[in-house]
């Protein structure tokens, strides 16, 4: 019977209400995405062509000569200002600001954060900014997720689950990639894999990809389709994937070596944005497309419309611009520059990589470089798929991407995406893995042998035969008529110890205290009995004795009759994880020896 009771998933009464919520944040999100997009086309014309539009328009047709220098470091001062006179919140790229706010933050975002990130990154995109529109779009559909999460009588679990939602619709609404944002909410955000999460997170995100032909145009950002790749290419992608590891760590390194040389600077972190949008303009005016978004750039690197020698220049370009202004703590995403320096690395060693087309090397380039540096391999791959559906290149992007994030692995301690986080002294860890008291149930940990005390039993004899110098147990249960009536503490027993002792004097008559005739049912507690039933997870049962900081509680067969059929111990909660670590670490050769 207790087996019948058992489920693969936990139940949620409350999944049908948090589901019904991320159809509401899908469309909510699009919406958000489509006037991120708007700000950027506005303050791009605004900067570049001096003109108030909303249609698309690319840094690199300006004719604006050196005053294109400034530009970047206007719209860097901008921002600076807002972040130090609105919220600090905006700094960065988006995605660590999501991952603190639900590991360290209860998923709770400002009002603030919702209004000034998507202005901030209009501001510092539209006056050239080296960066994509995915990082605030994350950082602002998950803000207003947020915010109306806060609005409801909801727990921080349930307000991350919106939180995520709202994020990645965000991100679907902006590349049209459901089901790689879907998978960014695992890898990166969710650091959780049940179904109250990921459904919700999959039913914003559908919503999100059904309104963005309303918003968009619809179909693949980069729409390609490569031919069949022979068995020959594998050696290519796996040094593909191994120098987009390398390429991967060295674009972290680089980056963070540019925030320590900013923290160095004798002036306030308001003016940094302003010293790296320099940096940004002095590169832009050298190479204009380097600036801005860069869409454009990715779409022709992928179709191979763009000489080798211009390509070399203009991503080590892209690549010195977006590291000095991401380093100096501006607003903006780095999906878009990693996808367009990985695409460049591939067009580089597409001659001298067998097997493939220039086109298949960038593209799976792209992911493996995406997949090294955000950690997070499954995104990247169901990503770069998801930018061009070109179903021949799977293969070759699950191999590239997973030698890639394998170096990085091996090699980095942290990602680009934890770095920051790290940095202010909180920790991530980012391997997943089923908690074994989630698999392991009360009826599998519980002694069945138990010691339990009389409730009719006089608390002095109790003293006597239970807690004296040898007692075994600090609590035990205690049961009347099969009833289970609660757990006495020695904690009691010393308390009525104590207040005996300050009852007592001299002329007292010990025959005429009432004290005398109590019973171990008199020293329980007031209220029903914490106990734990069979049918339970070890981890809720740790969880119930964590609230109740208590070492044992009994299990009884059902809150009806409360017949008592075991205990659990702290002792006990931690077998499952001895058994997990002896799997870990001891190792056998079980084959060794046998005879046939």
């Amino acid at each position: 019977m207790q087996h019948a009771a058992r489920r693969d998933y936990a139940v949620d009464g409350r999944l049908p209400m948090l589901a019904g919520i991320a159809l509401l944040l899908g469309a909510v999100s699009t919406a958000a995405a489509w006037a991120l997009v708007n700000l950027i086309r506005f303050f791009t014309n605004l900067f570049f062509f001096q003109r108030l539009s909303f249609a698309e328009a690319s840094p690199a047709h300006h004719t604006l000569g050196l005053w294109v220098i400034a530009l970047p470091a206007i719209g860097g001062l901008i921002v600076g200002l807002m972040a130090r006179y609105g919220s600090d919140k905006i700094r960065g790229h988006g995605i660590p600001e999501a991952m603190e706010a639900v590991l360290f933050g209860r998923s709770r975002m400002s009002p603030k954060v919702a209004v000034l990130k998507p202005l901030s990154s209009g501001i510092v995109i539209g006056s050239g900014g080296p960066f994509g529109a995915e990082g605030p779009i994350i950082m602002t559909g998950g803000s207003i997720a947020s915010l109306l999460a806060q609005l409801m009588n909801l727990s921080a679990a349930e307000r991350k689950t919106l939180l995520v939602a709202g994020a990645c619709a965000g991100m679907t609404a902006i590349f049209g990639t459901p089901v790689a944002a879907v998978l960014l909410a695992i890898e990166l955000l969710l650091f959780e894999l049940r179904p109250r999460s990921l459904l919700p997170v999959a039913l914003a995100c559908a919503v999100a990809g059904f309104l963005r032909g309303v918003v968009f145009e619809s179909g693949p950002l980069f729409p390609l389709q490569t031919a069949p790749v022979p068995a020959v290419a594998l050696p290519s992608c796996m040094v593909a994937g191994l120098l987009c590891g390398v390429l991967g760590a060295g674009l972290t390194l680089a980056l963070y070596r540019a925030e320590d040389a900013f923290a160095r600077l004798p002036l306030h972190w308001m003016w940094w944005p302003a010293i790296g949008g320099l940096a940004v303009g002095i590169g832009g005016y050298f190479e204009p497309r380097a600036l801005g978004v860069g869409y454009d750039v990715i779409g022709d690197l992928l179709n191979n419309r763009v000489a080798i020698e211009v390509a070399v220049a203009l991503l080590a370009v892209k690549a010195a611009i977006w590291i000095a202004a991401l380093g100096s703590g501006t607003s903006g995403g780095v999906l878009a520059p990693l996808l367009m320096l990985g695409a460049g690395l591939g067009m580089v060693l597409a001659p001298w990589l067998p097997g493939g087309t220039p086109m298949l090397w960038a593209l799976v380039c792209m992911a493996g470089v995406l997949g090294s540096v955000l950690g997070a391999p499954l995104t990247a791959i169901v990503f770069a798929f998801g930018l061009t559906h070109d179903s021949n290149a799977l293969l070759p992007l699950l191999l590239t991407t997973a030698v890639a994030y394998g170096f990085s692995v091996l090699t980095m301690k942290r990602s680009i995406m934890t770095e920051k986080i790290a940095r202010r002294g909180l920790h991530i860890w980012r391997e997943y893995g089923v908690d074994p008291l989630e698999h392991a149930h009360v009826a599998d940990l519980m002694t069945r042998e138990v010691v339990a005390i009389d409730g009719d039993l006089p608390v002095e004899a109790a003293m006597a035969r239970y807690f004296g110098e040898r007692a075994a147990h600090r609590a035990y249960p205690v049961v009347s008529e099969g009833r289970v009536l609660g757990m006495l503490h020695r904690t009691a027993i010393d308390d009525f110890i104590e207040a005996a002792l300050a009852a007592a004097t001299p002329a007292r008559d010990a025959g005429h205290d009432d004290r005398a005739s109590l019973t171990c049912r008199d020293l329980l507690p007031a209220g029903a009995p914490l106990v734990l039933l069979p049918t339970q997870t070890g981890r809720a049962a740790a969880g119930t004795m964590a609230t109740f900081n208590v070492a044992r509680l009994p299990v009884v067969n059902d809150l009806a009759t409360m017949r008592l059929v075991g205990i659990v111990s702290l002792r006990d909660l931690v077998a499952p994880s001895r058994r997990v670590l002896d799997e870990e670490t001891t190792r056998e050769r079980p084959l060794v020896g046998l005879r046939g």
